[in-house]
């Protein structure tokens, strides 16, 4: 059974490349390759001991099966549909904000909630430091897909919204630089597009495979979430 493997963030840097062929002689389930592979690379022992794992872009746990041909990603926790407009996207361009909220904005829209992460220079909350650049990576196909669930979790939550985007850029960006939109419009400003849009900027950062190495005076490091997935982040039929 040959597999192909992936891997992200610090998985790809202490392995020193981004992906393997691997062949297999029997059946196995996720945890098994997890093991042989820390046989095989010792180097990623510790890492496997919490690393998330994708097969064909879900996520996947020990007790999974894998089949001939499966692609298979390892990497760190991760730092809808309808009549609706819908823009997700993973991106090195520039995120244009008034392009974005024209394109999800209706002749009924009177409302619009918009989220907008970027670099920061000086971090002065918890450990005061400087930054230089970040360094954002994302498992592009997978972290879509994300997104598509991501904004049919809100439209179930908040039936009123209408347009949705979810745009990450990725790539060298350097402080004072976007690096994330979450917008939702609406009707009205009563229909939850305030807490739709902080529910899509919370839950990307929970389920959507995106990292940053942070680059400053005090060295390089990447930033990995605490979250682990489970079966309930699963995509739906609705999310596809």
């Amino acid at each position: 059974m040959r597999l192909r493997l992936l891997f992200f963030a610090t998985l790809r840097d202490k392995l020193g490349q981004k992906s393997l062929e691997l062949e297999v002689g029997q059946a196995m389930k996720v945890g098994e390759l997890k093991a042989l592979l820390s046989q095989e690379y010792p180097v990623l022992k510790e890492s496997l001991q919490s690393v998330l794992v994708s097969v064909n872009r879900e996520f996947a746990f020990d007790d999974t099966p894998l089949s001939e041909g499966d692609e298979v990603a390892f990497f760190p926790p991760v730092s809808g549909g309808g009549d609706f407009p819908l823009i997700v996207r993973v991106t090195e361009d520039t995120i244009d904000l008034n392009a974005l909220l024209d394109a999800i904005t209706l002749e009924s829209t009177g409302a619009a909630a918009i989220f907008s992460g970027m670099v920061r220079g000086i971090t002065e909350r918890g450990q005061a430091h400087r930054t230089v650049y970040l360094e954002y990576e994302a498992y592009i196909p997978m972290a879509e897909a994300k997104m598509r669930q991501i904004a049919a979790e809100i439209r179930q939550r908040w039936p009123e919204v209408q347009g949705i985007a979810i745009v990450q850029r990725i790539g060298r960006l350097q402080p004072r630089t976007p690096t994330v939109l979450i917008a939702c419009t609406a009707a009205h400003r009563d229909s939850g597009v305030f807490e739709a849009a902080r529910y899509g900027i919370d839950r990307l950062k929970e389920i959507v495979p995106i990292w940053k190495k942070e680059v400053g005076p005090q060295g390089e490091y990447w930033v990995e979430g605490e979250y682990l997935p489970g079966p309930d982040d699963l995509s739906h039929p609705e999310a596809a």
